[in-house]
């Protein structure tokens, strides 16, 4: 299959468990529970979404005819060492798209496979690195893996409802925008309050990276 690829950048993680850690992000065009246009916000599901993921039009975007072709311009991104090789998958919606063949392609080049999914899609085999970010009342496919990463808050997605499935980690994240510093600080409560969640910021946007 050919794959739609928004952008293509390193970075260092900004979110969650692996927080720091130098990255390729491959972020796949589309998703399901937004068109990623402003004048359908509202009516979509995931209202809050800070990410642009319509369109080939970002650095290393484009699309590809084939997982080969895909994973080769991954390690070109990557560079010259084979050393902790961390590729993430994200979106929009990446299960949308991420396949078999991408992942073992990925893995042939010594590339570790991580993907960030709103969850509704089941989960490829192979993957390395499963976080969740549950969205409003979408229903959940994928109820275990590495890293629940809940956006906060959401009043039809409480912390309450996940707390019973199969997770490494558990984070909330405050939600961006004009109530940003609100949601901080009731997110901080909250992690004080239950001690299985810990607080992720978006230490990319504060330290000024893609």
């Amino acid at each position: 299959m050919s794959y739609a690829v928004k952008e293509l950048y390193t970075t260092l993680q900004g979110e969650g468990a692996h927080t720091g850690r130098r990255a390729v992000f491959l972020r796949f065009a589309g998703c399901n529970l937004w068109t990623g246009r402003e004048q359908d916000r509202t009516e979509a599901v995931c209202t809050f979404c800070d990410t642009d993921f319509v369109g080939m039009d970002g650095p290393g975007g484009g699309r590809f005819a084939d997982a080969e072709g895909l994973a080769a311009a991954v390690e070109r991104e990557w560079g010259h060492t084979r050393d902790h090789r961390y590729v993430v998958c994200t979106g929009g919606e990446p299960l949308l798209q991420l396949d078999t063949a991408l992942i073992e392609a990925l893995h042939a080049r010594g590339f570790e496979v991580g993907v960030e999914t709103n969850g509704t899609q089941a989960a490829v085999p192979g993957l390395d690195w499963i976080c969740v970010s549950p969205k409003a009342d979408a229903e959940l496919a994928l109820r275990q893996g590495n890293e629940l990463k809940l956006v906060y808050p959401q009043p039809l997605a409480m912390p309450e409802r996940f707390e019973g499935l199969a997770f490494d980690h558990f984070f909330l994240q405050p939600m961006d925008g004009p109530t940003q510093a609100e949601n901080i600080a009731a997110a901080t409560a909250y992690c004080l309050a239950n001690p299985r969640w810990r607080l992720s910021l978006q230490t990319h946007k504060l330290i000024g990276i893609p």
